[in-house]
């Protein structure tokens, strides 16, 4: 049960705050700053109820007291004295909201009840940024959650290798990034790195940007072209989104990938190539194999080691970490200073499903740098869809809650 610490020298206030409280937090209260600080430096405390006016002691003063013992705690201050320039003045020195005697009973308890969270999004902060290591960002992945560690391990012991690679996942996944990883990390890493978007690229023309072609070849072929797979000799060729081929296209790659042989079209002869092949698909092959509209055979050529990525919803531990490392990467794009991110926007970054997985993270913290008033993105800048999974609405701009920011 978290606990709340209650400052106020009017007896009666005390008892009748304990008693509306005590049944869903650990009550502890003190008549004066000193015995105050003494609970402070001596219990843990989630929360704190300050009276501005302390018999003769000034509020204000004794929230800078607490907040020198703990800079993260959050101090609500009641006072019968309210005024808007007593309340400006509070919340710049830290306090976390401001309420005026009488109080109303619920919301005070709502105050409470998230001031309290916030304390504990803040401690959680602290933990993930202490966990967040760079043993946790391994060939450019960041990957710390249980449901990556077989996708590290894989790439690991095939990265040396050249059987070929299909790496399956939703869209946004990071396929791309893991098949970076099979090269650079691995020994064709001196080798060339050629990718091709397969579903990027009209059947009419995907075939001669593949296999290349002779002068002559077609109408407008007044060169040669060096298709991509002569283009990867010695290296590795990332075949993305390979699902989408047409079976004629599908047909000539099989024949590459067992004879190792390119021929150009309008070419007389073939040339040997050295290449490995990673490819890529969102889509489910097996499914595409039953209905007839993917080769079984070249199936099992390009599934020689099978990875799966994981929707990001799968690997939520992972969103801190991700966050720090395109925070990084987007406070370098756009020359500004270390972005930061408050505690509540973490939280709805980590409530929220990710239908479009990583690459959605990425440009939802793109355009909350963009938008952001300085450099700490709060819950207000975080895409509407995001505000609204987490439950925050829209009006949210005013909460205070970047004390300790994430970063």
């Amino acid at each position: 049960m978290s606990a709340v610490l209650i400052i106020d020298d009017e007896e009666s206030v005390l008892v009748s705050l304990r008693f509306a409280l005590e049944d869903d937090y650990t009550v502890h209260t003190a008549k004066s700053s000193e015995e105050a600080l003494e609970i402070l430096r001596s219990e843990p405390v989630s929360a704190a109820l300050l009276d501005l006016r302390l018999g003769n002691e000034d509020g204000l003063a004794v929230l800078g007291e607490l907040r020198a013992v703990d800079p993260e705690l959050p101090v609500i201050i009641i006072t019968a004295y309210g005024s808007i320039a007593s309340a400006v003045e509070a919340m710049r020195r830290g306090a976390f909201s401001y309420l005026t005697k009488p109080l109303n009973l619920e919301e005070l308890k709502l105050a409470l009840r998230r001031a309290v969270e916030h304390a504990g999004l803040n401690r959680r902060v602290r933990e993930l940024t202490a966990a967040l290591t760079a043993d946790t960002l391994q060939w450019g992945i960041a990957a710390g959650s249980r449901a990556m560690q077989p996708v590290l391990a894989l790439i690991e012991r095939a990265k040396d290798i050249d059987a070929t690679v299909l790496i399956t996942g939703e869209s946004g996944t990071g396929k791309e990034l893991v098949a970076r990883a099979l090269h650079f990390a691995g020994r064709r890493a001196k080798g060339p790195w050629e990718v091709i978007n397969c579903a990027a690229i009209p059947t009419t023309l995907l075939e001669g940007e593949l296999f290349g072609y002779a002068a002559g070849a077609f109408t407008g072929a007044t060169r040669s072209h060096t298709g991509r797979f002569a283009a990867a000799h010695g290296g590795t060729l990332f075949l993305d989104e390979v699902g989408e081929l047409e079976p004629s296209v599908q047909a000539k790659l099989l024949r590459v990938l067992e004879d190792k042989l390119v021929r150009p079209l309008g070419a007389e002869k073939s040339q040997r190539v050295d290449v490995r092949v990673v490819a890529a698909t969102s889509r489910d092959l097996k499914k595409e194999v039953e209905a007839g509209r993917f080769r079984a055979d070249l199936y099992f050529r390009l599934n020689v080691v099978s990875i799966h990525l994981p929707p990001l919803r799968e690997r939520r531990e992972d969103i801190p970490l991700l966050v720090r490392h395109f925070l990084a990467r987007i406070s370098e794009r756009l020359g500004a200073p270390s972005l930061k991110l408050t505690p509540e926007a973490l939280a709805a970054l980590e409530a929220y499903s990710f239908p479009g997985n990583v690459r959605e993270l990425e440009n939802a913290l793109e355009r909350a740098a963009v938008l952001a008033s300085g450099s700490t993105i709060t819950l207000a800048d975080l895409p509407p869809e995001i505000r609204v999974a987490a439950g925050a609405g829209t009006g949210t701009r005013g909460t205070r809650c970047s004390n300790k920011p994430f970063r």
